[in-house]
């Protein structure tokens, strides 16, 4: 008879070169259904992108792959290992930059990486090695000896970055790593991250809501509701689903008043001084042209993006706003009542 070990190492063996495998994850909080039978691969290696607003289930998810969280349904590898079988296995194989700040602010720089280094038991020799390359890597090295309190915000991420990569992690988990930065500092934690990806040969599965990120993942999963809405590659996807629009600038709230009007079925969104309409067919712009070409101050025609990819499959567009009823009921399940391994 196979013994219950040997039966797991065999389910297990076919997985070692993957990045991550998810299989119908299910994930509640009361009666709010947070992930509804999530599914899909990460090949190892690959950056891949999660599309979705706040409250999307995003970072449940992004939880469930860490060990923070329990499946209620379903099972997910990381690298072969089970998040739930297979906790400290698939903890050793994963770095991760949360959201929120995770560093310890009284420590220096180099304190947090030697701290982080001795918790999952990196030898001291490849530990100071390894802190040495990651600091070079993220330009901190000058700063090594400074109190983390001391840091700017975008400094702080990029010693997550670097604290996340100390051990010997195979798969990256960032959720949302550049929100609240400036555009230079955002456009250099990618340069990092890139630079790591080929020096390590990391998978790196990255959540965020700004589009403009998105486009440069290999593949593509929106996500809104609980609900992986599609998965493909960034160009796959505005072709299947993006739509073309046109965007107007009426010449005074008459002319808008009758775009409204008359275009109520293809508004895609309006603004104080835009309104934009998607593109149905080939002469949709000839014919807006003769009808309105003299009232309006400026047209732009805008190719498919994934954005419009988006809202085709959300009906919405992903913005900032408000917390939603789903929201906050995400954020009130996850600090109460979730125990971590």
């Amino acid at each position: 008879m196979t013994s219950n070990s040997s039966r797991q190492s065999a389910a297990f063996a076919f997985s070692e070169t993957a990045g991550v495998e998810v299989d119908g994850l299910v994930k509640r909080y009361g009666t709010l259904l947070a992930l509804d039978h999530v599914s899909f691969n990460v090949k190892s290696g690959e950056l891949f992108a999660l599309l979705g607003p706040n409250g999307a289930g995003k970072t449940t998810l992004l939880h469930i792959l860490c060990t923070i969280l329990s499946p209620d349904e379903g099972r997910a590898l990381i690298a072969g290992a089970d998040v739930v079988q297979q906790a400290l296995r698939a903890r050793r194989r994963l770095g991760v930059v949360f959201q929120e700040p995770s560093l310890h602010d009284r420590l220096t720089v180099y304190e947090n990486l030697e701290f982080h280094g001795l918790v999952c038991g990196v030898p001291a020799e490849l530990r100071r090695k390894r802190i040495d390359e990651m600091l070079q890597v993220v330009e901190l090295s000058d700063w090594r000896e400074r109190l983390v309190r001391t840091l700017s915000v975008g400094m702080k991420r990029r010693l997550e970055i670097a604290r996340a990569l100390i051990h010997d992690s195979r798969v990256l988990f960032l959720d949302e790593p550049t929100v609240g930065l400036d555009a230079q500092s955002r456009a250099r934690i990618w340069r990092y991250l890139h630079e790591l990806r080929q020096q390590r040969q990391l998978t790196l599965i990255v959540t965020t809501h700004y589009i403009e990120e998105v486009e440069q993942a290999d593949r593509v999963a929106i996500i809104d509701q609980g609900k992986l809405l599609a998965i493909d590659t960034p160009s796959a996807l505005k072709s299947a689903h993006g739509h073309e629009v046109l965007e107007v600038s009426p010449i005074n709230v008459d002319v808008r008043a009758e775009i409204l009007a008359q275009h109520s079925g293809q508004i895609v969104k309006t603004s104080d001084h835009h309104i934009t309409l998607k593109v149905e067919d080939g002469r949709f712009i000839e014919t807006f042209l003769s009808a309105y070409g003299s009232r309006v101050r400026a047209m732009t025609r805008i190719e498919p993006s994934l954005e419009s990819v988006f809202l085709a499959l959300t009906g919405r567009a992903i913005r900032d706003q408000e917390a939603s009823a789903r929201e906050r009921t995400l954020a009130f399940g996850k600090q109460g009542g979730e125990h971590t391994r």
